[in-house]
């Protein structure tokens, strides 16, 4: 916290101090569940419903649910979701003692709208400009333009899954997905922040961008969808129908 504190300039740290918080919480109660379960299996203590359950779990390859209850929207397997979390885990680590990341992984995050609202409101207090009249254009970075400092206005984005279709780098556009091709991964996206922008009615297609393949959530708390993020615009030859009927998504995380 001493390295990042609360700076009306720098939205960021708000967002890793949340960040952090969630992650801990998440890590303390793993740690403390396997301690109670270990004693449970030794007889130390009485093996209750909740102990016994998050065993069966574990057996099964299952995340808990009384570790789900408290993690970010996931479908993996237990496994792919430990390796998942150590690799969050060491992007909150990076960012906290190395600073802000050129790149961000948008996946890595437990909150990603707390991200994109920080990325607004930097540029809103920068600007002196109201954030309601504020919104992102985005460009899709090619594959082969390597990204070695941070954008003076907005951020650069990585982590996402393409399903449905696929980015073809040769035509800078979206195409039809490869046989037997389910995802793709998708480049680094730049979230351009623009005051009073007009959003393009044709050359675009407005890909949802969901956390999980369940693609349906509910409104939280805060007024977020617990799954959805953001729509994100994606330059298409084609028009929206047809990557409609196609069910086009972004995804954060797959299911393996």
């Amino acid at each position: 916290m001493e390295r990042h504190p609360v700076l009306y300039e720098e939205s960021m740290n708000t967002v890793l101090q949340q960040e952090i918080i969630l992650y801990n919480t998440l890590i303390k109660l793993i740690h403390s569940s396997l301690n109670d379960l270990l004693k449970a299996l030794k007889g130390l203590v009485v093996m209750s419903d909740a102990l016994e359950t998050m065993s069966l779990a574990v057996f099964n390859n299952c995340v808990p649910t009384m570790w789900a209850n408290k993690a970010y929207p996931s479908l993996k397997p237990l496994a792919s979701w430990v390796a998942d979390l150590l690799q969050r885990l060491d992007f909150v680590k990076n960012w906290n003692v190395n600073g802000i990341p050129n790149v961000f992984w948008i996946s890595g995050f437990f909150f990603p709208q707390a991200f994109i609202t920080g990325a607004l409101q930097n540029y809103a207090r920068k600007t002196s400009i109201s954030i309601d009249t504020i919104s992102f254009n985005y460009t899709v970075i090619p594959v082969t333009e390597e990204i070695k400092e941070k954008p003076e206005t907005g951020c650069y984005i990585s982590g996402l899954f393409l399903e449905g279709a696929r980015w073809s780098n040769e035509n800078h556009a979206l195409t039809e997905s490869r046989p037997k091709e389910l995802f793709t991964d998708m480049p680094v996206i730049r979230l351009i922040p623009i005051p009073d922008r007009v959003a393009p009615t044709t050359g675009m297609y407005i890909c949802p961008v969901y956390k999980t393949l369940t693609r349906a959530g509910t409104l939280s708390t805060t007024g977020h969808s617990t799954n959805f993020v953001m729509p994100l615009e994606l330059p298409s030859d084609k028009p929206q129908e047809h990557w409609i009927k196609r069910a086009v998504a972004l995804i954060c995380a797959l299911d393996y």
